[in-house]
């Protein structure tokens, strides 16, 4: 029997998992933590790394809460009752290099105690500033791997529900180049509560090593100014996608969350250029091409 307790205890190893092995990639910056609890129930550990050999800014965040529900929540979550109780484990890297990707990964659980209320989330997405077709290709390969381990249709659902939910639509662009995500998994007749359950800590754990590879592949490349400004317009993006569609942040917002911890988010520095087009046959033109729904990677 799978319990809130240890959903969110192992979630904490996870954390304290990945947090040790950016450390080591980065070679430099070390994570501060601070502690917060939260008015109504519960509280979490943020962890931010800055200013390293690599990550400009980057935060590695746990929490568990519980409390009342707001009405708005209960609408939006399709539920009739009032407590509910949540935890998980949300990552976003910035990197201080326009050829190394930004990062992101969730991985939650929900559940509405004594109901029968409760599922799993998460997902993992990659938003390269440049789109390099071998390492997207890596990445969906990686992810592939660990959705095929739990169930064959997995890779195919999730990544296509990627694609739709990492969405700009007010740019009519993907955010990056996708990934998987996933909402409300529950125990089915193929799939126990404890394999859904491991399913979640197998991405929360295929983060490291995927993100490590990617990294140290592209951190010695040498860029320029031009390169910069393209990162920077590239983190605008990043920017109006957490502040108009993402989920997480609204229900952060909602529940009354610790706003530090929820905007962590969002990039150090980006820049909104009026009217930026970029330079026919460009790289940077390549990778607008590739911003788009429906590429298969693998």
């Amino acid at each position: 029997m799978i319990t809130k307790e240890q959903v969110a205890k192992d979630y904490k190893l996870i954390q304290d998992e990945i947090c040790s092995a950016l450390e080591q990639c980065d070679g430099k910056a070390h994570f501060e933590e601070e502690l917060w609890d939260r008015e109504g129930g519960g509280g979490g550990r943020t962890r931010v790394i800055q200013n390293g050999n690599i990550f400009e800014k980057g935060g590695v965040n746990f929490s568990a809460v519980h409390g009342h529900l707001p009405q708005t929540m209960k609408k939006a979550l399709n539920v009739d009752q009032n407590e509910f109780f949540a935890t998980g484990v949300s990552i976003v890297i910035h990197p201080n290099h326009p050829m190394v990707p930004i990062i992101h990964m969730n991985i939650r659980y929900f559940e509405m105690p004594g109901s029968e209320v409760k599922w799993f989330g998460g997902g993992i997405d990659l938003t390269p500033h440049y789109v390099f077709e071998d390492d997207a290709k890596y990445f969906h390969t990686k992810l592939k791997t660990v959705c095929d381990s739990y169930h064959h249709d997995f890779y195919h659902r999730f990544k296509l529900w990627a694609d739709d939910y990492f969405f700009i639509k007010h740019r009519n662009e993907t955010r990056g180049i996708g990934g998987i995500f996933y909402d409300r998994l529950t125990a089915t007749d193929e799939l126990s509560w404890q394999q859904v359950f491991e399913f979640s800590k197998a991405v929360g754990r295929s983060f490291a090593p995927v993100y490590t590879e990617l990294v140290n592949r592209n951190r010695d490349k040498d860029f320029n100014e031009l390169n910069q400004l393209w990162q920077y317009q590239r983190r605008s993006r990043y920017a109006e996608f957490n502040l108009v569609y993402d989920a997480g942040t609204k229900f952060g917002l909602e529940t009354n969350g610790r706003i530090e911890s929820i905007l962590m988010s969002l990039p150090p520095t980006a820049k909104w250029v009026y009217n930026f087009h970029p330079e026919p046959n460009s790289e940077e033109e390549k990778t607008l091409g590739l911003l788009k729904k429906g590429i298969n990677w693998v």
